[in-house]
């Protein structure tokens, strides 16, 4: 992982002064940071019986499309309304400036799935929090919650349900 971490930019006073943005996408665009991210993904739900990876727009697809192809399981992106193009359901989230809404297909979980729920980086969790109720409330026989980073400072956690399982490759 220390590669990995090497190849994540850390971007001083962006969104705003104070602010240390630790960027993804140079670490997206190196093959080999990629190819280690996808096999530790995979190698922490390799034999969970995982059936669904739900992954939260946008880079949350990234990560969360390799873990299900290495695993063997489907793909359901998490997406903002009105981008997807079937029956959804809905869950609203308070966020710094306001609310914010994620959707997934109404039919994409089922009581039978096992799920992972990915992002790719864990700041406050409201986004998350929401997701993992949406799935919830599909009633999978289980589901898990994993990021690529965790800013620890900011203490998502707190903000995650008690009963979730949550992993992390890497914390800052």
């Amino acid at each position: 992982m220390e590669y990995v971490r090497q190849k994540i930019r850390d971007v001083y006073e962006f969104p705003k002064p104070g602010i240390i943005f630790r960027d993804l996408t140079t670490m997206f665009k190196d093959a080999r940071a990629m190819h280690i991210v996808g096999w530790d993904l995979a190698q922490l739900y390799r034999d969970k019986g995982v059936t669904k990876v739900v992954g939260i727009e946008s880079r949350g697809f990234i990560g969360g499309a390799i873990m299900a192809y290495e695993i063997g399981a489907g793909f359901v992106p998490a997406r903002k309304p009105g981008k997807l193009p079937a029956d959804t359901v809905r869950a609203d989230f308070a966020k710094e400036y306001g609310t914010d809404t994620i959707e997934i297909h109404r039919d994409a979980i089922t009581p039978d799935d096992v799920v992972v729920i990915h992002d790719d980086l864990l700041a406050t969790g409201g986004t998350m929090a929401a997701c993992y109720e949406l799935v919830k409330s599909m009633n999978p026989k289980k589901v898990y919650i994993n990021f690529i980073v965790e800013l620890s400072d900011l203490h998502g956690r707190d903000n995650l349900p008690k009963d979730a399982e949550v992993t992390s490759l890497i914390v800052y």
